[in-house]
């Protein structure tokens, strides 16, 4: 009654201005809308029912629709699932809200939270303690502090193929293994370059040869002839001959022959030694007799002393287990508990390391060797 007569006053007092009949009609049709959707329709029925009573029936039908696709969709995904089942078994209304909540988890029970809880325990036991700050903090920064090392590791092994997970030490005692089986098997080697042998712990061999190659030699020969001004004739020759003898002579004040600079050269740098592959190790015997003999400087000769150490590593670390191969004697036993056996002695008797050890100053000579001035 109030409102109404509410209304009817807003209109008397519109009415006694003049030309004020849109605002008459604006003013009695917003009462009138608001009369409608507060009051029951018995009272009101006026034009804005019907457009009301065809937007209700419009939210229905795209209700029912909704429901419908709903019921589609899990009937599909829930046909073989016992907790469908379940859920059916227990609430037969037609929203089905178990099934329902995969698509609509704001709108789950109690039920299906614990339903949730058998598949993820400790994710939402931990997201459960939120109150707890730090607890909170932890289980953001875990996944955080896992992710760098798979990802280090993944680029490493798809950028630095040679690039193996064990220790520097391990790739040494492989490299040792590999050479023992090639003195005695002489084409172990070759085949293992060549990719006949596919097995794991040839493979693990032939990482390990890379390795050494690639990360510990190679890199320092590079660094030691780009700081010099060796000539490439010189560098050459100390490549090719796997023995050197430097020796002190008279001083002479000529050119070097290995950087070709007047310097005061009192040092003879004597070449010799057979030509071999650097890979499978393999013996040229082709003018093995051969020598070089040149006279270089102070810096010159400390240079080559430190390169032909690191160059020709490999192949000296290979004679040596020829040697020790040929001193067994031992004969007719397999290749495997031969290379066993001579190796568990070698690595007893603290022979593999002392043979790393030299390795190791051969690196650290070539590192802290200064540039020529």
């Amino acid at each position: 009654g109030k409102r109404k007569s509410w209304s009817t006053s807003v209109m008397c007092d519109s009415d006694e201005s003049e030309g004020s009949d849109i605002l008459v009609r604006k003013v009695s049709a917003k009462r009138r809308c608001i009369v409608d959707d507060d009051d029951s329709e018995e009272r009101q029925p006026d034009k804005t029912c019907p457009t009301e009573n065809v937007s209700a029936s419009r939210k229905q039908k795209v209700l029912a629709k909704l429901k419908e696709l709903v019921r589609q969709s899990t009937a599909r995904r829930s046909c073989s699932s016992a907790n469908c089942e379940d859920s059916n078994s227990e609430t037969p209304t037609e929203e089905e809200p178990l099934c329902q909540l995969p698509l609509t988890p704001s709108e789950g029970s109690e039920t299906d939270s614990s339903s949730i809880k058998d598949f993820v325990v400790e994710e939402e036991d931990e997201d459960d303690d939120d109150a707890d700050n730090t607890e909170h903090v932890k289980s953001e920064n875990r996944p955080h502090q896992k992710q760098p090392n798979p990802s280090n590791s993944e680029l490493l092994a798809h950028y630095v193929p040679q690039l193996s997970r064990c220790d520097h030490y391990v790739h040494f005692k492989r490299i040792v293994k590999a050479f023992l089986i090639n003195a005695i098997d002489d084409t172990f080697l070759i085949s293992l370059y060549d990719g006949t042998r596919q097995k794991k712990y040839a493979q693990d061999m032939l990482l390990s040869l890379h390795y050494l190659d690639d990360r510990f030699i190679q890199p320092r020969l590079e660094n030691l002839i780009c700081r010099s001004r060796w000539k490439d004739r010189y560098k050459e020759r100390v490549d090719c001959y796997p023995d050197v003898r430097i020796s002190l002579k008279n001083t002479e004040n000529m050119p070097c022959q290995a950087c070709e600079m007047k310097r005061y050269c009192k040092f003879s740098v004597l070449l010799s030694g057979r030509l071999y592959n650097s890979n499978t190790l393999e013996v040229d015997d082709f003018m093995s007799g051969d020598k070089q003999v040149l006279k270089v400087g102070v810096v010159c000769a400390n240079r080559t002393r430190v390169y032909h150490n690191l160059k020709h590593f490999k192949y000296k670390l290979y004679m040596d287990c020829s040697s020790v191969a040929e001193l067994d004697g031992v004969k007719d036993e397999p290749v495997k508990d031969t290379v066993e056996r001579l190796f568990s002695h070698l690595e007893e008797s603290g022979w593999i390391q002392k043979r790393y050890n030299d390795l190791e100053d051969y690196m650290e000579d070539a590192d802290s060797f200064q540039e020529e001035k």
